[in-house]
């Protein structure tokens, strides 16, 4: 490198800046309106509501479905689980092996999942294996076979998953935050005992089938190269052996959360905690909902946000904390998170709790609410850019009665919200004193330093 090249080299610093100071951004572009998306919105003879959207932009197909799956029963979570991950392993015309070949050869996949709300199975394939998607997937739902051979492999390796998941700090925290807001209401079966799953039989799965797998009030999304009035009648040709007089069933409305103390659950010799915190939201139909989603990116939803800033980068409390939404039927949660180390926990807690109040009574400026507006929109645009973040964002709306013409407004609904708009919601769902949660960690250290900062109780129903 000669001296002249190494003399006009500038550092990031050096750029950034000139004589007059740091070197102003340019401004940002203006919003255009999202794009119009063919689609059809219907629900068809057996109940199924289908929501097809044309997504030309790669040859392929995604396909969500969702069904309402909770259930009283005790072994009601550990059944669903092991039926969820042996729906997919053979039917009364495929085995597991023709089932996966039959995929393979259009470049497809199923999947499945379930949690106390759903039973999902999500797949995707080329545009033109669509009909044989389809095929394979009513096959699924009106033929699965639940042989012992399959159920007892699944069961057994659930199980050995589940006794490595429920020795997760994440896992426990989760668990111990539901229970606390919620008790012991069907929402917070959401990881299953091992024994429980140990004890499930192949009769039992065989049963919750046709008990449970029901189109009326589920959900199917497609979005793809497809032709939406084309693919309806696909599907409807497809599924149409899929029937019952029977609604699938939903979980119960869940109660609104209060304010409380929060909850120090134990967990001896840990030397890090997890700080989950709560607080009742208001659903996307609310029109709150777009200045209560930027007052909560100024909190905790993103990297820059005041949270972050203070006790990540400031004072080094934890490597990530987040704010966030969380929807389960009509209702609508905010969660404040934050993992620390045993020694810094209680400061952790009392300047999240400082922040809670400081968005209310130092309500974020005008840079800031155009930082996180830019932020909101860009997000949601570029989730739904792909034809998979697309399918997600509608099935999520879907299942709550939503849809496209929702998501195409709302970046419109964000740009227009207002600095005082974001204030007024800061203050009103924002206040320290409206949050209860749970803190999960060593209570012979954390104990003292929680109860000295006050609004904490030790769970002595905790080993």
């Amino acid at each position: 490198m000669t001296s002249a090249t190494r003399q006009s080299h500038r550092s990031a610093e050096e750029i950034g800046r000139t004589a007059a100071g740091p070197r102003e951004l340019p401004p940002l572009g203006e919003q255009r309106p999202a794009a119009e998306l063919a689609h059809v919105d219907t629900v068809l003879g057996n109940g199924l509501r289908v929501v097809a959207v044309r997504k030309a932009n790669v040859p392929l197909v995604e396909l969500r479905l969702a069904i309402p799956f909770a259930g009283d029963d005790p072994l009601h979570a550990a059944t669903a689980e092991v039926l969820a991950e042996t729906i997919v392993t053979g039917t009364r015309r495929r085995d597991r092996v023709a089932i996966d070949t039959e995929l393979a050869l259009i470049g497809g996949d199923l999947g499945t999942g379930v949690d106390p709300e759903h039973l999902s199975i999500s797949g995707s394939a080329l545009a033109s294996g669509l009909p044989t998607l389809l095929d394979v997937l009513a096959d699924v739902l009106t033929e699965a076979s639940y042989a012992d051979n399959e159920v007892q492999r699944e069961r057994a390796r659930l199980v050995e998953r589940l006794a490595v998941a429920r020795t997760q700090p994440r896992v426990i925290a989760r668990e111990a935050l539901q229970r606390h807001r919620y008790g012991d209401h069907p929402c917070t079966r959401e990881v299953p005992q091992p024994a429980d799953v140990e004890a499930v039989t192949p009769e039992a799965v065989r049963a919750l089938h046709p008990a449970a797998v029901l189109p009326r009030g589920s959900v199917l999304v497609l979005v793809g190269d497809i032709d939406p009035d084309a693919a309806v009648g696909d599907i409807e040709k497809a599924l149409g052996g899929w029937r019952s007089d029977a609604t699938a069933r939903e979980l119960p409305p869940l109660p609104d959360l209060a304010g409380g103390d929060v909850l120090l659950v134990p967990r001896s010799g840990a030397v890090q905690s997890q700080i989950r915190l709560s607080a009742q939201a208001v659903p996307r139909t609310d029109p709150r909902y777009a200045a209560l989603q930027l007052a909560n990116l100024t909190l905790g939803g993103y990297f820059s946000s005041r949270l972050v800033e203070n006790i990540r980068e400031d004072k080094g409390y934890t490597y990530g904390a987040h704010s966030g939404f969380e929807f389960t039927g009509e209702k609508a949660t905010v969660q404040v998170e934050a993992d620390t180390a045993s020694e810094v926990t209680a400061a952790a807690l009392l300047e999240t709790r400082y922040e809670l109040g400081r968005l209310g009574l130092v309500p974020p400026t005008d840079a800031e609410i155009e930082s996180v507006r830019q932020y909101a929109i860009g997000s949601l645009l570029i989730g739904s850019s792909s034809q998979g973040g697309l399918a997600n964002q509608l099935l999520g709306l879907s299942v709550v009665g939503l849809g496209l013409d929702w998501l195409l407004e709302h970046p419109q609904r964000v740009a227009r919200v207002t600095t005082e708009e974001v204030a007024a919601a800061a203050l009103e769902f924002f206040a320290p004193a409206r949050f209860t949660g749970v803190v999960v960690g060593d209570a012979e250290t954390l104990a003292p330093q929680l109860s000295a900062l006050g609004g904490v109780r030790v769970d002595d129903s905790a080993s």
